[in-house]
């Protein structure tokens, strides 16, 4: 379990503190931290998520940029969410969340794998949804040299935002606060009634959680569909 959710990001290196910088050391620190940062750059930048505008309401407190119409039916928000791995404790906290559960698993920007791997490792038979070609790429190599056959874990290029996710009984997402209203509107429409949805980070606004795990930036919730339904038709019978 340690070893399939371990940090695949590690620290570079460190910088001995000086009284006085040598010049050599400065310009060597100055090409780390640049080159550091195009790393960086090549795993964040490419990370954006696509959002179609028919699911969000766009408000004043979204950043979003409007691009061309989508597949000639729609527009769509590029709304800023860059890849951001999720931490070992946070990653550990999903799975407990996940116990006593079986079946399909969609991550829903999945990154470099970690939780596809861990989810896998625990049985459940998971799909990696993912569009920045470099961290596909990492989890798919990362895959093969682990030995996690296909039938455990897969990794595809595709917009979850595109897919129909009726098939999953279980969906993990670590997402940006905008965009998670957007998302629920989506699971609500093609979950079934015994999917349970796991949110990192960043809960839905307006649904009840069955059960949460750890807390600050590690925390998750856990939400049983059928009682999502339930409650928001409640809520709905009562404002009327």
């Amino acid at each position: 379990m340690e070893d399939s959710i371990e940090m695949v990001l590690q620290e570079y290196g460190r910088v001995l503190p000086t009284t006085r910088p040598h010049p050599v050391l400065s310009a060597g620190t100055g090409v780390l931290l640049t080159g550091l940062y195009g790393v960086w750059s090549l795993f964040a930048m490419p990370g954006f998520r696509k959002v179609p505008l028919n699911l969000k309401k766009v408000t004043s407190t979204v950043r979003a940029r409007w691009t061309r119409k989508y597949d000639d039916q729609e527009q769509i928000i590029s709304s800023l969410v860059p890849y951001l791995p999720s931490s070992k404790d946070q990653t550990l906290n999903t799975m407990k969340l996940l116990e006593g559960r079986t079946g399909r698993l969609a991550d829903l920007g999945s990154g470099d794998g970690r939780l596809v791997f861990a989810a896998s490792s625990a049985g459940f038979q998971c799909t990696g949804f993912e569009i920045n070609s470099i961290l596909l790429a990492y989890a798919r190599r990362k895959a093969q040299w682990a030995g996690v056959p296909s039938s455990q874990a897969t990794f595809v290029k595709k917009d979850f935002w595109k897919t129909d996710l009726s098939k999953y009984n279980n969906v993990t997402a670590f997402l940006a606060p905008g965009v998670m209203e957007a998302l629920g509107e989506k699971l609500m429409k093609e979950l079934p009634d015994d999917a349970r949805v796991v949110a990192c980070r960043f809960p839905f606004p307006d649904w009840p959680h069955q059960s949460s795990a750890g807390s600050g930036l590690d925390q998750t919730w856990a939400y049983d569909m059928s009682t999502v339904r339930s409650s928001l038709r409640n809520m709905s019978s009562t404002m009327v």
